[in-house]
């Protein structure tokens, strides 16, 4: 258990707030126990901040190398930040659907789909911005966004325009009743014609960069269809339940499929692409103001279906 004590900045400083984190069963090197506690910084960054004196533990400064136990009072001193204020970008959309309410968005492979640390332009969100008014109950970082895909993940995303329709699809969400189909394409051939892999996820205690199937995770499942049986590969269709970070790619790999060109969880030798061949392909769910039944759909990208293409010649199971 690690508790958590921000002291609140006034809005207008750029700083982050100074942080302390009380720690209850942590244990091991300073460095890396403070890199695990938040996602701010990298284990790199935080070094770097405990070798500039901007560290302490129980008050006194401590080298990387201090050995974290029950009880200690971790505090990172204020940091000061670029403005958080993000930039309306004029770039393309592929808008599949729009009313005054929300937004439906064909995201391509490549696109980071909010701000964040290393990404903080060039993103879907950017482009949102200077598309129409976005809702603003995920704050100044994700404005109208209600859902994400990974950055090398393309396909539908639905946003919301204003806060009224972000609660009703937020909610949608939560309820499990809206429709999220993707198609990848996994190494091996899946001998099922359809599965359910249940297991929760969370962040991998091996590298923080990563998520895995750990038993004190979020709940998440997925449902799975084989489409198309190649010699060594396997096109299928996923409908998710839940909507984890990584879930589709985390828990794939866990039954021994991980997809192709997958850079995170896949094997080094795969087709490459430019990324996990992962497409969000249906999405639906009820208009948060006249209730009608929404259905929309987005054909593969073009690297997708050439690979198809190429392996209808190549690798087909005959």
């Amino acid at each position: 258990m690690i508790v958590l004590t921000n002291k609140v900045r006034d809005a207008a400083d750029l700083t982050t707030a100074q942080q302390q984190f009380t720690i209850t069963d942590q244990s091991g090197r300073l460095d890396k126990v403070l890199a695990g506690l938040q996602t701010i910084w990298t284990r790199s960054q935080v070094d770097k901040l405990i070798k500039t004196d901007q560290v302490t533990v129980n008050g006194q400064l401590q080298a990387s190398k201090y050995k974290v136990k029950a009880g200690d009072q971790i505090t990172v001193a204020e940091q000061v930040v670029q403005s958080t204020e993000i930039e309306p970008e004029d770039i393309p959309l592929d808008v599949v659907y729009e009313d005054d309410d929300v937004l439906v968005v064909n995201k391509p492979q490549g696109m980071v789909v909010h701000p964040a640390p290393g990404h903080p332009d060039h993103t879907l969100v950017n482009a949102l911005l200077f598309h129409s008014p976005l809702s603003t109950i995920n704050g100044e970082f994700r404005p109208g966004i209600v859902h994400r895909i990974d950055k090398d993940t393309s396909g539908l995303l639905m946003v919301a325009k204003n806060d009224h329709a972000h609660r009703s699809l937020a909610a949608q969400l939560k309820a499990k009743t809206n429709l999220r189909e993707y198609v990848a394409l996994v190494h091996g051939v899946i001998k099922e014609d359809t599965g359910t892999v249940n297991a929760p996820l969370g962040r991998s205690p091996k590298d923080r960069k990563k998520q895995a199937i750990v038993a004190t995770g979020r709940p998440a499942v997925t449902h799975f269809k084989v489409l198309k049986r190649y010699q060594h590969y396997t096109l299928i269709s996923c409908r998710l339940e839940t909507g984890r970070t990584h879930q589709i790619r985390v828990h794939l790999q866990s039954i021994g499929h991980p997809l192709v060109g997958d850079p995170l969880y896949g094997p080094k030798k795969t087709i490459k692409g430019k990324g996990q061949f992962l497409h969000a392909r249906l999405l639906g769910f009820k208009h948060p103001v006249t209730g009608e039944q929404l259905t929309f759909e987005a054909p593969l990208p073009p690297i997708f279906k050439a690979t198809l293409d190429r392996l209808d010649k190549t690798d087909l199971n005959h």
